[in-house]
């Protein structure tokens, strides 16, 4: 059937978090004025609007943490808490007038492809919208995941996961738990040792963590930024090139710079050293496993919570919830007032990939076909047979540093295509089949060279890896590549469709 009418949008952006914000100021900037950004909740912000435990921060440099056509210069640290993150969201919507196109409070359901009209049809609790392109913005950090534990919803107190932190959970004076030791337990678990009257830590497995060189930023440097040509953009490289040493060459190129990554060991295990003099606790407290199998973080004090300052390191494996506290293998019975898992997120279970159901060309579920033949996007962003869907998170798209640059490429990305589809006069564009198999083959076997595949990442606990064995969320290149291909990859790898014929 031949199409006969348009789509209300010609492009929907689903999610208003940094991704799907970032997507619709750069359509703008592209010329790409009719689009809709669907929020399920009441405010922008996505994971930065969920996550207000107290200390909460970005483990990026916060002059690298911004978009590098937009950059902010009112960071007040180094490494930018929350509420400035926050402030920054709310200022970047203000300047591009993106609030009015949003519609919130629209929870998205489902996305089909509608093939007689070859656009999307976007299901949400507030009806069906339509568009010609999606882009899917949902996130990747925003689904809570609670420990799977027995007993625990049998605890009587309140048991709270550190991205639903509530204003009203009281601290001094109270027994805290807290389940997990990521990045979100670093920063927590010194603020609770400090406030609470024991914080008890239950430790599965120990994190590499680094010193954070976390100092504010004076207001003349900060004036500086906005009045001294060449300074912001000079400093945004700069940071970036930094985060990327640190976070992605010794992991991408792991097995080429085995003595950078066994440096960065060496450094961690110093500085654990510095900060616990105890043998038997700083033991119990180092990694067995290569740093970067578990993200990395940087904290100036987590380590001092433990010993005099105040939390109490568990590393029994836990047995159970009671009603009154918690019980580990050893026998031990912890009473405590209130447990706080900081256990992370769905990142690559199938629940959150995709995170809502998906159904492409010829009725084919998104779900399935991951979940039947492995994580896989082409240049980590797009699928055959799901035409004009474009995703700022997918299979292989993570880069080390900063997620606003993965944003922006893989949003480059979807803008050509859209383009080129524009200019071809066609109405769909769908990956090759040939060309998402040679991407997702030559993947493979750079992953190979990765940290998680050449330095014993067993035992390690790490959602870097899915359910199939592979490590599907970092994308096997550095920042400048990825900037380079987002720009230059080959438009004819897809497959462009008129509204009577393919084109070439």
């Amino acid at each position: 059937m031949i199409p006969t009418a348009a789509p209300e949008y010609e492009v929907a952006v689903l999610g208003a978090g940094l991704g799907g914000l970032g997507a619709g100021a750069m359509l703008t900037r592209a010329g790409i004025d009719d689009f809709l950004i669907v929020e399920g909740t009441g405010a922008l912000g996505g994971t930065w609007r969920d996550n207000v435990y107290p200390q909460v921060a970005v483990d990026v440099p916060s002059l690298a943490y911004q978009f590098s056509f937009d950059k902010y210069s009112q960071w007040t640290r180094v490494y930018a808490p929350g509420e400035e993150i926050r402030r920054y969201i709310e200022y970047f919507a203000d300047k591009y007038a993106l609030r009015e196109r949003c519609r919130f409070d629209t929870t998205v359901e489902r996305i089909e492809y509608d093939e007689d009209n070859r656009w999307w049809r976007v299901r949400t609790s507030g009806g069906v919208i339509t568009a010609r392109y999606v882009i899917s913005a949902l996130g990747g950090l925003t689904e809570p995941k609670l420990p799977d534990i027995p007993g625990l919803d049998s605890f009587q107190g309140p048991v709270v996961h550190s991205a639903r932190w509530p204003a009203d959970l009281e601290v001094p004076g109270r027994r805290i738990a807290v389940i997990g030791t990521g990045a979100s337990a670093v920063q927590i678990v010194p603020w609770l040792a400090e406030h609470a009257a024991a914080t008890y830590v239950y430790q599965r497995t120990p994190i590499w963590v680094m010193p954070k060189a976390d100092l504010p930023i004076p207001r003349l440097a900060r004036t500086a930024l906005d009045r001294v040509p060449g300074l912001h953009t000079g400093l945004y490289l700069l940071m970036s090139a930094a985060t990327e040493a640190l976070m992605t060459l010794g992991a991408v190129y792991n097995r080429q710079l085995k003595p950078l990554t066994n440096a960065v060991q060496a450094l961690g295990r110093l500085y654990l050293r510095t900060q616990v003099p105890d043998p038997r606790l700083r033991a119990r407290l180092t990694p067995h496993y290569g740093f970067g199998c578990k993200r990395p973080t940087m904290s100036n004090n987590y380590f001092r919570a433990f010993g005099r300052g105040g939390a109490e390191l568990v590393t029994a494996p836990i047995e159970g919830v009671t009603a009154t506290g918690i019980r580990t293998a050893d026998g031990v019975h912890r009473e405590v007032d209130a447990i706080v898992c900081a256990t992370g997120f769905l990142v690559t279970e199938a629940e959150n990939m995709p995170k809502v159901p998906t159904i492409g060309r010829g009725g084919q579920d998104l779900g399935k076909f991951w979940e039947e033949q492995r994580l896989q996007a082409y240049e980590g962003n797009t699928v055959p047979g799901f035409p004009n869907l474009f995703q700022t998170f997918a299979p292989y798209s993570v880069i080390g540093t900063s997620w606003l640059f993965m944003i922006e490429y893989q949003v480059t990305h979807a803008i050509r295509v859209i383009t080129e589809t524009r200019q071809r006069g066609a109405v769909s564009a769908e990956i090759r089949q040939e060309h998402h198999d040679e991407y997702f083959r030559r993947t493979l076997r750079r992953m190979r060279n990765t940290v998680f595949f050449a330095n014993d990442c067993a035992g390690s606990h790490s959602y870097y890896f899915d359910r199939h064995g592979d490590a599907p969320l970092l994308r096997p290149s550095t920042m400048l590549e990825a900037w380079w291909r987002a720009r230059h990859f080959d438009l004819d790898h897809y497959r462009y469709r008129t509204d009577e014929r393919i084109t070439s």
